[in-house]
């Protein structure tokens, strides 16, 4: 018998199949043209066929495929039937598949994507270690001159489209052909390639070129490189479009602050309608901050260098209350806050001792500590105590059992007619407790009394937020999220019926505590709307999953547009549009910022009703599922990563070497923009 009708029988990981000589090799240079030839050796189970270790499953769609030229792909995984094709080397079928997988991903995004901005190609690597950038930035440009020109003024009609295009850097492979990156001109032929970087070299360059913070304020954006800043502002006739870059730093920035001053109407010296924008920047490095402004009434961008100041311990948070700047410190017993107020334009540091947590209300600056107190200091009094140095930090409150404050924040309900705003504050401690503390515009001079404590956390909490329908807290057992949904009468919360349990879920980051300020999972959002949660399970992916924070149920999955992975993000609302845009800002390893509009997403996820049918609809606790008619105070399935989700997420992450989440003595509870 020729080979050609020759019965091949294979037994593939227990399963059999008979085929014929011909069907397995009509498909040339593949693994079964090799393993009948005798190129690969053979090992035949206890019948005399030949044993592969494969999923047979998948095997049966390939062999069927060999066998007729087609495939039915309902309710197969493309990406594992793919993988299945490259190892037995199917060509055809692998290329099919790849258009199909390829379908579903886009370098445009899906619906929710917004914009993208590119990588900033002004600085080079650094030179000797040192940080100081190369000969692309002008020399006015990389010093701190108290006045001088925005340089790389770049302007895109379309944010989507243009910004795409310039400077990109989509992947690792282009960079390590060209040390410069992609840019416009190597999309015309022109840029000079010849130059390939060594591998050290290479990590330098995607250390400096990384994202490493992203910030945002009404409608700007300013994204931190290692050692400068670049801001972008969103219009609506021209989208966003590079506005102003810091000067290039010799360290290594750590945390950047961003205030953007809407000015009222009038002209400028030009006749020009002034409706723009000042901004304020403040970048701070180890103990050192640094203070900008950028006039933007005027063509060119002026910048002035506010100063350069010192707060004597390394700066942890930065952060604008209204036009001061705040910096702070929670070093142990040397905590510091350091001041510059825009009205007397003076800098102020003083002690504040046992620093671990902030939060803001308005002028106010509240301030928790290790031993238990809560204190504040009022922006507005500054002028009123220059001459001594007094910062007038004051005790607000004292918990009853002393415990070391770890999460704050504060809600302030609605102006009435009949009283001022009715001060509430929800904190954590070291010890798993979550306290409501509540204050009567006309009981001030009384301090808070306290109104409900829960004690269902048995970890420390790291962050707190209290909004006008929920209480949300999570402690540091991989993110562990407790929510209530709060009672109020005229605005004012209410023991009637009282706070009721909501929802219990866990947000798991698997992220060194170094990296988690820039990455901190929330919740984020208005204290008078829908707050979210924004998952990053492992360092190295470029997937994030958006989650209500009221019940953890998964809004989107947003997916990077060029497969480059998340190095940070935020979440603001963006004033530039026709409407306030909810929006998730990204910051990439390959340097660019990536955009996603999550209004109308949060909307539909938060609006109440009815949950899906048996046939859908997520199951309770005792395994039934969920009636028809049934509504969001229902049990909702948890809206994280699959386990599908998390064990293809973890295959790239050495669990070993991530180190186990812990409690930030720091932590922002809302790192929303400055307000």
């Amino acid at each position: 018998m020729s080979n050609y009708q020759e019965i091949v029988n294979l037994n593939i990981g227990g399963t059999r199949f008979a085929t014929s000589w011909h069907t397995l090799t009509w498909v040339p240079d593949t693994f079964f043209t090799a393993l009948l030839s005798g190129r690969i050796p053979t090992v035949r189970d206890e019948t005399g066929a030949i044993f592969i270790d494969r999923d047979p499953n998948l095997f049966g769609l390939i062999l069927n495929f060999l066998r007729t030229r087609d495939i039915d792909l309902n309710n197969v995984n493309i990406r594992a039937l793919r993988h299945e094709c490259d190892y037995f080397g199917i060509t055809p079928l692998s290329r099919r598949l790849a258009l199909c997988d390829e379908m579903n991903h886009s370098s445009c995004g899906d619906v929710l994507f917004y914009g993208y901005l590119p990588p900033q190609l002004n600085a080079q690597l650094p030179n000797n270690g040192n940080g100081r950038n190369g000969n692309s930035c002008s020399r006015k440009n990389s010093t701190a001159s108290n006045t001088d020109t925005s340089a790389n003024r770049t302007h895109s009609r379309n944010s989507s489209l243009d910004l795409r295009t310039v400077g990109r850097i989509p992947s690792q492979d282009q960079l390590s052909r060209c040390g410069r990156g992609h840019s416009r001109a190597a999309s015309l032929g022109n840029t000079d390639c010849h130059k390939v970087l060594r591998p050290p070299e290479i990590n330098a360059w995607t250390d400096t070129m990384k994202v490493q913070i992203i910030k945002a304020h009404h409608n700007w954006i300013a994204v931190a490189y290692s050692h400068f800043v670049t801001g972008y502002r969103l219009t609506d006739s021209c989208g966003w479009y590079v506005v102003f870059q810091s000067p290039v730093q010799d360290s290594v920035i750590e945390r950047i602050a961003l205030n953007a001053k809407t000015s009222g109407g009038g002209a400028n010296s030009s006749g020009n309608n002034s409706s723009g924008t000042d901004v304020m920047l403040g970048i701070a490095s180890g103990p050192l901050v640094r203070l900008w402004a950028f006039s933007t009434h005027s063509e060119p961008i002026r910048r002035t260098l506010i100063g350069t100041f010192n707060l004597g311990v390394r700066v942890e948070h930065l952060l604008f209350v209204g036009p001061q700047l705040v910096a702070l410190s929670g070093a142990g017993t040397r905590s510091k806050a350091g001041v510059w107020h825009t009205s007397t334009q003076h800098w102020q540091t003083q002690d504040v001792a046992h620093l671990t947590t902030y939060d803001t209300a308005g002028s106010f600056l509240l301030l928790g500590t290790a031993t238990g107190a809560i204190n504040y200091i009022d922006m507005q009094k500054f002028p009123l105590r220059m001459k001594d140095n007094d910062l007038l930090v004051t005790q607000l409150y004292k918990d009853p059992n002393q415990e070391p404050i770890t999460a704050i924040s504060v809600y302030l309900t609605p102006k009435t007619n009949l009283c001022g705003n009715w001060i509430e504050i929800a904190y954590g401690t070291r010890f798993g407790s979550v306290r409501v503390i509540v204050q009567h515009p006309e009981t001030v001079g009384h301090g808070p009394q306290l109104f409900q404590t829960f004690t269902v956390h048995q970890s420390p909490i790291t962050k707190v937020s209290l909004s006008e329908n929920y209480l949300i807290s999570v402690c540091s057992e991989y993110n562990h999220v407790r929510s209530w949904r709060v009672t109020r009468f005229r605005g004012m919360i209410s023991t009637q019926p009282g706070t009721t349990p909501k929802a219990a879920f866990k947000v798991l980051a698997l992220e060194a505590p170094t990296a988690q300020p820039h990455n901190d999972c929330g919740p984020y959002g208005e204290q008078d709307e829908e707050q979210m949660f924004i998952q990053k399970v492992v360092p190295d992916t470029d997937t994030l999953y958006v989650r209500l924070a009221s019940n953890g149920k998964r809004v989107c999955t947003i997916r990077s547009v060029d497969s480059s992975a998340v190095s940070c993000f935020t979440v603001a609302e963006c004033e530039g549009a026709l409407r306030p845009r909810r929006l998730l800002l990204c910051g990439h390893r390959s340097g660019a910022a990536q955009m996603w509009d999550l209004t109308a997403a949060i909307d539909k996820a938060a609006k109440p009703g009815p949950t899906p049918g048996p046939t859908s609809g997520p199951s309770t606790s005792n395994g039934s599922s969920h009636k028809e008619g049934e509504f969001e105070d229902s049990p909702v399935q948890d809206g994280g990563p699959t386990p599908d989700e998390l064990v293809r997420l973890l295959s790239a992450c050495d669990l070993d070497a991530t180190p186990a989440p812990v409690v930030v003595p720091l932590s922002p509870n809302r790192p929303m923009q400055a307000p």
